[in-house]
């Protein structure tokens, strides 16, 4: 008898049923994707987010606040004008902490949601939906636009050809109009722009975003998302077992093949996944969500509420793809409050408690004082020993103001120079001073000295500290 046990070979590898090579759509950079249009609660939800997105960056530009445009960030004064809030390049850490919570916020909803940012509110989503949008109507249908393209040149295919791109220029021109109207005021942009009044460099710039728009979203599109966007480079970073991401259930589709719906293909030992390839048909960036998640997913659920209505007709369950995560697949507990998010959160709490900080306790009213760099000291004809400074009062409000300037740390000094000055809004007001002092009112070499400027209404007030030298 052998001490021997005899030992089986058993393959560990799991095979997955995929369809043949020449139906799976790989993404091509000289291939054109044709999307399909779907309808659903997705598709719906996107449209609604996507016209609402359009509609406050076409509207913000045209809203006024008191006499002048609401929102203005006029760069060629460094003076950024939001609903009676001015800001200036010396506010830039206002506009850091604002970067800071945007970024957090979108590791935030990445963690949560996935990629739902790409799929629902990015521009370059919205527009490339957009422009799809006046082909569908101009040119038909994927089918329709993909037959239209094989056609040799003719009328038909010259004339929707032709009104396709006017549109997309239309619509281009006026996105970029509407951009530059954030920066310069658009009224005045509109009407010199047509009127063919408009500078050299507002017709560039013009042109340059028009441009833009009309190449990424009209002949780009996907190219962005994957090859050009870094943040779908480092978004699988943010994603962890209980991110919820659309997914397609491999356990319930495999296998996956076509059948008749009278018969129980559970019987024929199919999944639910009929293989009609529509989840590819719909999706923007041409991937086949059932080779798992990549990174080219944009979440948009296309694919969702096409699998979604092929399963109503076959009667089966909804959810085949769906917004789910690792551990629900798994047959585990989706943990939504987790370690990560709240990390995220409290980063989010303490920067948007510091950006209101700063808004509620920003002056009105800045002071920098400048010392004569030539000559620190010097004895003037009377015997007084004399120092120079020179006062940059910058107004960061939206009212001229008249303000006062006061000395205190010296006894018995000659001011020489303006005490009370007017300063127009957002002007920064240069005024030179001199102080004079007996030297035998001077005890040490340097004196400490703090120079004031007071509003007129004297609601208003900021002081700096500096030096008064004697010399020895």
């Amino acid at each position: 008898m052998s001490d021997k046990i005899d030992i089986k070979n058993i393959p560990s590898d799991v095979k997955v049923y995929r369809p043949e090579a020449e139906k799976v759509q790989q993404y091509n950079l000289r291939s054109r994707i044709y999307v399909r249009a779907v309808k659903g609660l997705h598709q719906m939800l996107r449209r609604r987010i996507g016209i609402i997105s359009l509609g406050l960056f076409a509207l913000l530009p045209w809203i006024q606040y008191g006499d002048s445009q609401a929102i203005l960030f006029d760069i060629a004064n460094q003076e950024f004008n939001i609903f009676g809030l001015t800001l200036w390049p010396q506010d830039l850490t206002l506009f850091a902490t604002l970067i800071i919570i945007s970024a957090y916020l979108l590791f935030f909803v990445t963690t949560f949601y996935g990629r739902v940012w790409c799929g629902y509110m990015c521009p370059q989503t919205v527009w490339t939906f957009m422009f799809i949008w006046f082909e569908e109507k101009i040119e038909g249908t994927a089918n329709k636009r993909k037959r239209l393209d094989s056609l040799p040149l003719s009328f038909e295919k010259v004339w929707k050809k032709g009104l396709k791109h006017t549109s997309w220029v239309i619509v281009s021109l006026l996105t970029s109009l509407t951009f530059i109207g954030y920066f310069v005021p658009i009224d005045q942009l509109f009407v010199e722009f047509f009127t063919l009044q408009s500078s050299g460099l507002i017709v560039g710039w013009t042109l340059f975003f028009a441009g833009c728009t009309y190449a990424n979203a009209g002949w780009m599109r996907e190219i962005m998302c994957l090859h050009i966007c870094p943040y779908a480079r480092f978004q699988s970073s943010m994603f962890d077992k209980d991110t919820f991401t659309v997914t397609y259930d491999e356990k319930r589709g495999e296998k996956r093949g076509p059948r008749s719906r009278k018969k129980d293909h559970k019987e024929l030992g199919l999944g639910d996944c009929i293989d009609c390839n529509l989840c590819v048909q719909v999706c923007p960036t041409g991937i086949d969500i059932r080779n798992g998640l990549q990174y080219e997913c944009i979440n948009c659920g296309a694919c969702i509420d096409a699998c979604d209505e092929t399963m109503d007709k076959m009667n089966y369950e909804r959810g085949l793809i769906s917004y789910t995560t690792e551990h629900s697949l798994e047959g585990k507990k989706t943990h939504i409050l987790r370690p990560k998010l709240f990390g995220y959160l409290l980063v989010i709490i303490i920067m948007t408690v510091a950006f209101v900080w700063q808004i509620t306790s920003r002056q009105p009213l800045e002071l920098n004082i400048d010392r004569d760099r030539t000559a620190l000291y010097r004895e003037n004809s009377d015997g007084l020993i004399e120092n120079t400074f020179t006062l940059l009062i910058l107004n960061k409000s939206q009212q001229d103001n008249t303000y006062t300037v006061n000395i205190e740390g010296l006894d018995n000094f000659k001011y020489f120079g303006d005490k009370e000055v007017n300063v127009l809004a957002g002007e920064a007001y240069t005024l030179p001073i001199s102080l004079a002092v007996d030297p035998y009112d001077l005890d040490k070499p340097v004196t400490n000295i703090v120079i004031t400027v007071t509003s007129k209404d004297g609601e208003v007030k900021v002081y700096e500290e500096s030096r008064f030298f004697k010399g020895r």
